[in-house]
């Protein structure tokens, strides 16, 4: 089964973190497709997906560039002309590949310090939109610039067989996540992830700031008892 997906995987050169965005007609599109690691980058692998491309590559980013690691991970892969991966580096160096397998409309672009990809589109503008948005907005948080690339690759198209699941995730340096939010089936999986963020950042990040790190290993919670 292809994943007709767009997506953007981008790094902050502000904060270091790492992150990607991404909504398609198929259920749970985060599950099996967005590795990401401030300290490494972040990696999207789509069409006939393959996990095992970003496994590879985002372990590859440790000691690669960006379009290295996207070479050493395809070399690896018995059918790269079916894959669809999108890579950036934790300098932001970026780096795709489609396929010559991928169903049309398919695509990416790359920049500084992102790259946008998507395959079963309605056309171009999907990506190109995204890409301007991208730009235009850099004065927004990073989760928030994300977002807003994703929704205009859905305002200008997105996937021609229709809409199902998005995802957004971002990495900031901890063992863990610092945003990983999903919609795994809805009729306006983009919406939706834009309704659920909007409760992350009231309820959720104040949460995740408190938690634990290796550096602070107490975390800064309050406490309900002394």
């Amino acid at each position: 089964m292809y994943a007709g997906t767009f997506t953007i995987v981008a790094h902050d050169r502000n904060s270091g973190a790492c992150g990607v965005a991404i909504s398609s007609r198929m259920p749970a599109i985060g599950a099996l497709t967005v590795f990401a690691h401030a300290d490494l980058g972040a990696v999207a692998t789509q069409a006939l997906i393959n996990p095992l491309l970003g496994v590879d590559a985002l372990e590859l980013l440790g000691s690669l560039p960006a379009e290295q690691a996207l070479e050493g991970a395809l070399a690896k892969d018995p059918d790269p002309d079916s894959r669809q991966v999108v890579v950036v580096d934790g300098q932001g160096r970026s780096a795709a590949h489609t396929g010559t397998m991928t169903h049309p409309w398919c695509g990416h672009r790359t920049g500084d310090g992102f790259a946008v990809a998507g395959n079963i589109l309605t056309g171009a503008d999907t990506l190109d939109a995204m890409v301007d948005a991208w730009s235009e907005k850099s004065d927004l948080t990073f989760d928030e610039r994300l977002l807003s690339a994703l929704e205009a690759g859905q305002a200008a198209g997105g996937d021609r067989r229709g809409r199902q699941s998005a995802a957004l995730y971002v990495h900031t340096g901890n063992p863990y996540p610092y945003l990983d939010l999903r919609v795994d089936e809805h009729p306006d999986p983009v919406a939706e992830l834009r309704r659920v963020h909007g409760v992350a950042r009231r309820e959720l990040l104040p949460f995740v700031a408190a938690l634990p790190t290796r550096d602070n290993p107490h975390g800064s919670f309050e406490r309900l008892h002394e």
